[in-house]
């Protein structure tokens, strides 16, 4: 299994100099997750490493191409939550014979550790259960990519 790490509100910290909340270019909470869960045999990649309201076409191209090029066959993508669905789009585009899950948080792991965790380990989960196709995990669902959104009034995703 491969863990790419895009960036977003998951992977967010406090920069105390600046006042801001950032996304860090390291995959720190990923593999404290990872640490936390005694989980091993599971590489763990970084690309771009951006709020997903950054992310561009580029971006998506660049994820896509890691994506197909990686030998893994289950894949998670840990996604800012704004544009995920997005990119997940894209993915489906391309993508044939591996099992491809997108997932993130609305709350950032530095500062609560409870839904980046559940969600990662989720997603994990799923990734591995045969399926093929490019699915979104966030608030408890599993769902394909095209039969869940982000509900931004509840700040909640729900199926569609």
């Amino acid at each position: 299994m491969l863990i790419l790490n895009t960036g977003g509100t998951f992977n967010k910290r406090y920069n105390p100099i600046s006042g801001a909340l950032e996304v860090p270019f390291d995959n720190r909470a990923v593999e404290a997750i990872l640490k936390a869960l005694h989980v091993k045999d599971i590489s763990v990649a970084g690309a771009v490493y951006k709020d997903s309201l950054d992310m561009d076409a580029e971006d998506r191209k660049a994820i896509a191409r890691i994506v197909m090029a990686s030998s893994e066959e289950h894949i998670v993508i840990i996604h800012g939550t704004d544009t995920m669905h997005l990119s997940a789009a894209v993915l489906a585009g391309v993508l044939e014979g591996k099992c491809v899950v997108l997932t993130g948080a609305m709350v950032p792991y530095s500062i609560d550790a409870t839904e980046a965790s559940a969600n990662l380990g989720l997603a994990m989960g799923f990734a591995q259960n045969g399926a093929h196709g490019v699915y979104i995990c966030m608030s408890g669902i599993v769902a394909p990519h095209d039969g869940i959104i982000k509900n931004r009034t509840l700040g909640v995703f729900e199926r569609v």
